[in-house]
């Protein structure tokens, strides 16, 4: 990567140090909000005094510090409607969840699923089934996956913090290999880059579509989620807080702070006898008005037309315009469509309990505010995540830790320099799109250089900037899909965050050596899933042994039946 393609942050350093101290103080602490307005605080710090001429103006720092920091939350909740309509989805979300455990729907559901999913193993494979499905969003993907599987995963003694991991680290990766949201603003990023080389420069649906292989961070994270829902073997933290799940049945620390508890928060259901229906049907709902809403959101958007998505040829990809169908995907309104979802859920949910005589108007109202206040914690947080985002731009952070990596590239080097800086861009802002746009326009570019406008090279550059990016997400706890992971799981977040990072940077290791290998030897690309999954099984099953060993516990800790066993089971 050349100095050339990018430039350093004006602040330098100093960039660096507002996520990475909201980071620290976080993982440290474990008190996220304080640790978040710290971060945000020392930002505004920063750009103020860059402002000052005289050691009078120093003295006011602190204090012009806290005004320029309120300007980033204020513009956090209402300057960009994307922000708006997530906070709207998530507090329309929380009121549905609230209204469906008011009517017994989550008792219903686990009561009806204890007969197949009566294993600690069974629910965590559905729970990654059910997120490989829903690969349209990732937010609604773990907001329905996990308002389907949390009150069966309680049963199971499936720790909170196993739930978190499963659903993140299942929603974001597959949401980068089919029809998404993310696909579409990858390629729109794709495209603007060979617009701009303008030399000849294979399809941006070819590069995509190769890059899949190439996106092994993604790929092997999926992998090791498998992995460790099958083996039911866990290490690092993970394996502290299954183990205490098995033996107390606490799904959760003592002392932790969970961004959602419809127990404590909303008391027990109001109906003895609970119907499945009351959960399924509002959950249908939402998922049917959010699919059918996307879709005619992207055509109303653009000049594609049903019509238009069908062509006369005879192989089954000419069936497809996907320049077309590239259009409507990236014309959908995937956030618009999650609010119009989550109110359907809600006016579904609320009609059915006064239909039913399980509350009345005033008292269905009253549960709709509830599950507004248990979702409040979360929104909070997502809030001064966007606000460390927006300090992270403000001081051009992304662009100071490309800068770091300007110089070391080689084409055998390529995809570990992307997928390195792209991790530590992710981590430090909390965004991976925000990551994929400070990214993409550098890698492109530059593999374009490098591999004298190879095809194959470009796909790598892809693929490793998708993985980058979704690695940095998985280790940040200011990163807005993480948060919402720990919400849907009612996991403390910080907990979520200290026990996946473990995971994640172990995929990220064997992602690093497959992609040496890969440069190194020119291996087919198709092997390096089941290169990377072999040796994540190995190390599975030798950092399980080595922790387990280390704190004398079992290295499975639900190695038995299940986890319908009692504590004297053990």
């Amino acid at each position: 990567m050349t100095t050339d393609l990018v430039s350093a942050s004006p602040y330098g350093a100093l960039s660096l140090v507002p996520p990475l101290l909201a980071i620290a103080l976080a993982i440290i602490t474990r008190r996220a909000l304080l640790s978040l307005f710290i971060g945000v605080w020392a930002g505004g710090a920063i750009v103020v005094a860059e402002r000052v001429d005289s050691k009078f103006e120093y003295l006011a720092v602190p204090f012009d510090a806290v005004v320029e920091s309120f300007g980033w939350i204020v513009a956090s909740f209402g300057e960009s409607t994307f922000h708006a309509e997530i906070i709207t989805f998530t507090f329309l979300l929380g009121a549905g969840i609230a209204l469906i455990w008011r009517m017994g729907g989550s008792v219903a559901l686990a009561n009806a699923a204890a007969s197949r999913v009566d294993s600690h193993r069974r629910v965590g494979l559905a729970a990654w089934l059910f997120g490989l499905v829903w690969f349209f969003d990732d937010y609604a993907n773990t907001a329905i996956v996990g308002s389907a599987v949390k009150d069966l995963s309680d049963e199971m003694r499936m720790s909170r913090e196993k739930l978190a991991y499963i659903l993140d680290s299942t929603a974001a990766p597959v949401a980068t290999f089919g029809i998404s949201s993310w696909v579409a603003y990858e390629m729109s990023l794709i495209r603007t880059e060979y617009e701009k080389i303008g030399g000849e420069t294979p399809s941006v649906i070819v590069t995509f579509l190769w890059s899949i292989p190439f996106n092994v961070y993604c790929l092997l994270a999926l992998v090791m989620v498998l992995i460790i829902v099958l083996t039911r073997r866990d290490f690092g933290e993970m394996l502290d807080a299954e183990t205490r799940a098995k033996r107390t049945g606490n799904v959760i620390r003592e002392g932790a702070t969970p961004l959602q508890s419809m127990k404590e928060d909303l008391g027990e259901p109001a109906v003895d006898d609970p119907k499945l229906r009351t959960f399924l049907l509002p959950i249908a709902v939402l998922v049917v008005v959010v699919i059918v809403g996307a879709v005619i959101s992207g055509f109303n958007a653009g000049d594609v037309t049903p019509s238009g998505l069908v062509t006369d040829g005879d192989v089954f990809f000419d069936l497809i315009n996907l320049d077309a169908l590239l259009e409507l995907v990236k014309n959908v309104d995937f956030t618009g469509a999650l609010v119009w979802g989550s109110f359907g859920m809600v006016a579904t949910a609320l009609l059915m309990g006064l239909r039913d005589g399980v509350f009345d108007l005033e008292e269905g109202m009253e549960t709709v505010l509830d599950g507004f206040g248990i979702m409040l914690t979360a929104v909070t947080i997502l809030v001064l995540a966007w606000s460390i985002g927006a300090v992270a731009g403000a001081l051009q952070t992304g662009e100071h830790v490309t800068y770091l990596t300007a110089d070391y590239v080689t084409p055998t080097l390529l995809p570990v320099v992307i997928v390195l800086t792209a991790g530590a861009v992710a981590f430090s802002i909390g965004s991976s799109w925000g990551t994929m746009a400070i990214i993409t326009p550098i890698a492109i570019p530059m593999a374009y250089a490098i591999g004298n406008g190879s095809p194959e090279l470009l796909s790598v550059a892809v693929g490793a900037v998708f993985s980058g990016s979704i690695f940095g997400d998985h280790c940040s706890p200011i990163s807005d899909t993480t948060i919402l992971s720990s919400t849907f799981a009612g996991s403390d977040h910080i907990d979520h965050v200290r026990t996946q990072i473990y995971y994640a940077v172990t995929v990220l290791a064997v992602a690093v050596v497959v992609y040496l290998v890969y440069g190194f030897t020119g291996v087919t690309p198709f092997l390096l899933v089941p290169l990377g999954g072999a040796l994540l099984v190995a190390l599975v099953y030798l950092l399980s042994e080595l922790d387990a060993g280390r704190k004398g516990v079992a290295a499975q800790p639900f190695a038995s039946v299940g986890a319908r066993e009692s504590p004297s089971d053990d």
